[in-house]
């Protein structure tokens, strides 16, 4: 894995300052396609090199002419155009003259040379080539300053073949050592090649922390490994578009192609999509996507482009799966054939999952987009326009309206299901109860999600939490209606003692029925079930308190008064207090007292 980028300084002049010294220091520098040589000239070119090429002939001399010395290094550039252009009037003009011999044995020395020291700078500076400093051109000064005379062009493919050949070699050793640098990045990354006998044979609690660490690495792999050699590539072999795609394929394909084996093999794993693998599948699609413009514009050529279609195509196969597996979330809940009612009129389990799912399904809004929109899933539509509007939401890059509209209809599926559940229910009040229970949930979920709430909007909240407020007045009307009824009206004349007495009996066999059935239903939600005591005690208690104080004295002097007269308005809240844990205080040989440990319902009664 290519290391944090480094400032390197070599002691080789830079190529500007190179081409500009090398143009004025001889004519031959004039013009060179247009130049008009003589043999003359051409021995003089002879002359004048051949001592300063095989001084630095690397069979004698070991040492590095770059690092040595800038002057020399430049010089030794400057021979090496010469002898070129020297060696090009030969092959053109004078392709039998003995010089030519000479001129591509000296070329022969100063290729090897070359060769030799774009090893060293290459073997010298394995972490600290990456791309930023590629882009800075800081610490590969040393390839641009004899990349004029070691690439192929017009000029060159009709020159000697020794060049082209030493050259061939130069860039077999570049490969070598950057395939290396790569090979070691994606073993560094964790990256390894999947047999698909063994992979197919691996359980899927294995599978995600290999993914995970995959999306980590893809990034790193993509956006700095193999966009790194890339730009490297580009830039040590810019003359000659072959070799750099030459080089590059023989760095990068193979290590490419073993990098997005992994998610080419998680997307044909199974044939059955399990809907709860939809968000691993999602990861890998949105991490593939988030990465695809650098995929196409690094691996753009024709030898390395089954990386980037092998990448593509596990796009279009996740898109299939991750759309599968929305149809099977929704035919899983369709499907729920869960009889066992829930104890209490408490929260079904299939509500938990689904809200959870479609909770964690809100904040992966742009895959959904991007799939639901060319996926079109088949639902109601009628239904669903009846019930939803979609809201806008200003978003320049996603359109979010499928998404929205498909979130929307999964709950509604949901709700439907749990009607059916309530149905179920023998008594009607545990059945609004249960309706009440789930769709807290449903409407909390939605409300605590930032991003369900922007998909759904408030409009949807608005009107979820007016069927919740109908459902607990059906509850209450039904659950504790009779026990309302049996506390005479204000308003309503002064009672004989038998008539009180009559009111007192029917209020106790009311309250503790009631109280009995409802005492074992369960309200998880701390605030929801504090709205519905207040609510009942609001209702209940002032009416009873008023009724208690006015008609109790007529009646001091019954016998068993405390049997008559089983409740005080303060029991009364005490009792109410306990509503809704799922656990009765109440029994028939209870007295007018209630638990000591009974949390006081405040109705501002005194």
């Amino acid at each position: 894995m290519a290391k944090q980028a480094k400032c390197v300084t070599f002691s080789t002049p830079s190529p500007k300052s190179i081409m500009s010294s090398l143009s004025s220091s001889t004519s031959f520098s004039q013009s060179p396609l247009n130049q008009t040589f003589s043999l003359s000239m051409v021995e003089e070119t002879l002359d004048s090199t051949e001592p300063i090429i095989k001084k630095w002939d690397p069979n004698t001399k070991t040492i590095s002419l770059f690092s040595h010395s800038r002057k020399q290094a430049k010089e030794f550039i400057r021979c090496v155009r010469d002898l070129r252009r020297a060696m090009h009037f030969l092959v053109s003009q004078h392709s039998q003259s003995p010089n030519l011999v000479l001129a591509h044995s000296l070329m022969e020395i100063a290729m090897s040379r070359l060769e030799k020291e774009f090893f060293m700078i290459l073997s010298s500076n394995l972490d600290q080539l990456d791309p930023e400093s590629v882009s800075g051109h800081s610490s590969i000064s040393s390839y641009s300053e004899f990349e004029y005379v070691m690439q192929s062009d017009d000029e060159m493919e009709k020159a000697s073949e020794s060049i082209s050949e030493v050259e061939k070699a130069s860039a077999l050793s570049y490969k070598m050592i950057r395939k290396s640098i790569v090979d070691e990045g994606l073993h560094l990354l964790r990256i390894q090649k999947c047999k698909i006998s063994l992979f197919n044979r691996t359980d899927w609690s294995v599978l995600e922390p290999m993914i995970k660490n995959w999306i980590k690495a893809a990034k790193i792999g993509v956006t700095t490994l193999f966009r790194g050699e890339k730009l490297l590539c580009d830039h040590v072999f810019s003359a000659s578009t072959t070799i750099r795609h030459t080089c590059f394929y023989e760095i990068a394909n193979e290590a490419g192609l073993n990098l997005f084996s992994l998610p080419e093999l998680v997307s044909n794993k199974e044939k059955k999509k399990l809907p709860e693998r939809i968000f691993k599948l999602m990861d890998l699609y949105a991490a593939i996507s988030d990465l695809r413009p650098d995929i196409e514009l690094i691996f753009h050529f024709d030898s390395v482009a089954p990386v980037k279609t092998l990448a593509i195509s596990s796009l279009k196969k996740f898109k299939n799966s991750i759309h599968t597996c929305l149809t099977e979330f929704e035919l899983k809940i369709k499907k729920d054939s869960s009889k066992a009612l829930t104890p209490g009129g408490g929260i079904h389990k299939l509500t938990r999952t689904t809200m959870s799912f479609i909770s964690s399904l809100s904040e992966y809004s742009r895959v959904l987009a991007e799939i639901l929109a060319e996926h079109a899933i088949k639902r109601n539509t009628r239904l669903l326009e009846s019930y939803f509007t979609a809201p806008i939401l200003e978003d320049e890059h996603i359109n979010h309206h499928a998404t929205s509209v498909h979130i929307a209809w999964l709950i509604l599926v949901l709700l439907c299901k749990l009607d059916i559940k309530a149905e179920s229910y023998k008594d009607v009040s545990l059945s609004y109860l249960f309706l009440v229970n789930n769709i807290r949930l449903v409407v909390d979920t939605v409300r605590s999600t930032h991003h369900l709430r922007n998909l759904l909007g408030d409009d949807w909240l608005t009107k979820h939490e007016a069927k919740l407020r109908s459902y607990t007045t059906n509850y209450e009307n039904v659950a504790w209606a009779k026990v309302y009824q049996t506390v005479p009206a204000r308003t309503s004349t002064t009672l004989s003692p038998d008539q009180a007495k009559t009111h007192f009996k029917r209020f106790h066999v009311a309250f503790e029925e009631a109280y009995m059935k409802q005492s074992s239903c369960v309200i998880l939600d701390a605030k929801l079930r504090d709205e519905f005591k207040v609510s009942i005690a609001r209702k209940l208690v002032p009416e009873y308190k008023e009724f208690y104080q006015k008609y109790l004295p007529m009646l001091r002097e019954e016998i068993n008064i405390e049997m008559l007269v089983r409740f005080k308005p303060d029991n009364l809240e005490n009792y109410l207090s306990d509503l809704f844990h799922g656990t009765p205080m109440l029994s028939d040989s209870s007295s007018a007292s209630s638990s000591s440990s009974s949390m006081s319902i405040s109705l501002g009664c005194g």
